[in-house]
This record gives C-alpha cells, structure tokens and sequence, in this order.
C-alpha cells in the first residue's frame, strides 16, 4: 500500500484513473491528487498492477460481505432424544412425536438407548426400538447412522428430509 510498494514502474487501475504503466513515484502522486490510496493488487505481474482505490472502505466492505455470508450459513442443531430399554409404548409415542417435531423443524435428532446396570443384556431390544422410530419417521427424516453401540449406549442418527 502506498510508500510500501517496492516496484519502479506499476501499471495503475481504477475508478476515475487514467490507466497506463507508470513510474511509482508518478502513481503515487495520481493517487493523492484523487484523495485514494495505492493499494498493490497483482504483486507477480510484469509490470505490478496496483489500483487507486479508498483502502479504509474497501476492507469495511469486505468486512461487510463476510458477515452476510455467515449470516446465511445454516447451523446445525442436534436434538437428543433418549430411551430405556424397556420403554412402554405410550412413552415411546410421546418421544416419537417430540422426534417428528424436531425433524420437521430442521434439526437433526440423535437417539439412544441407555442401558443402566443390568439392562445391558437387552441390546436386541434396545436395536428394535431404535429402527421401529427409523421406520415411523421415515417420512420426517433419513436415518444417517444405524443403531451402533458405544459404551452404555446405542446411538442412531436421523437427518431431515429437505423440505420443498
């Protein structure tokens, strides 16, 4: 920017700004008859280009544009729903419409099964469960991992469908 720019000749750019190759010193003193800063664009180029622009605006700008774009980036939730081995069915309806709910809204939904103590022996019935909500919220969601144990635990993700 400015005095840093190491080149004899630069090739300037801009808005309102004759274009040509010139030497820096000539640059410099175009730049500063317009009130704008000379800022080095293609520092690799024969010979550089550099561009008379406002330096101070340019970077609020840019500053300006990566916040719309993280604006606009989609956070993921994930949305935990937890059940026992033995959970009855009106229980499991309840959860299961809690799960329809968190899908529709556009969240993801982990679901678990926790054995406690001697639970552990029924993992088979901890699995049939897990796919029995697989399959009633086929509709709402896409199963993203299979019923899988870690731990205590059986674990199973759901995405949402994409809504239209």
């Amino acid at each position: 920017m400015n005095d840093k720019i190491r080149a004899k000749e630069v090739r300037l750019v801009g808005d309102n700004v004759e274009m040509g190759v010139y030497p820096i010193q000539k640059a410099l003193s175009i730049a500063e008859e317009l009130g704008l800063d000379l800022v080095e664009i293609s520092p690799n180029a024969k010979p550089p280009v550099v561009k008379a622009m406002e330096y101070k605006k340019f970077l609020y700008e840019q500053k300006k544009r990566e916040k719309a774009m993280k604006q606009k980036a989609s956070k993921v939730v994930v949305k935990e729903i937890r059940f026992g081995p033995n959970t009855d069915d009106h229980d499991y309806e309840f959860k299961k419409n809690h799960a329809q709910k968190f899908l529709e809204e556009g969240a993801k939904l982990k679901a678990y099964v926790f054995f406690k103590g001697r639970s552990i022996v029924f993992k088979d019935k901890g699995e049939i469960l897990l796919l029995r909500l697989a399959q009633d919220l086929e509709e709402y969601g896409k199963v993203e991992q299979m019923p899988k144990m870690e731990g205590k635990r059986m674990n199973m993700f759901i995405a949402p469908k994409k809504s239209k």
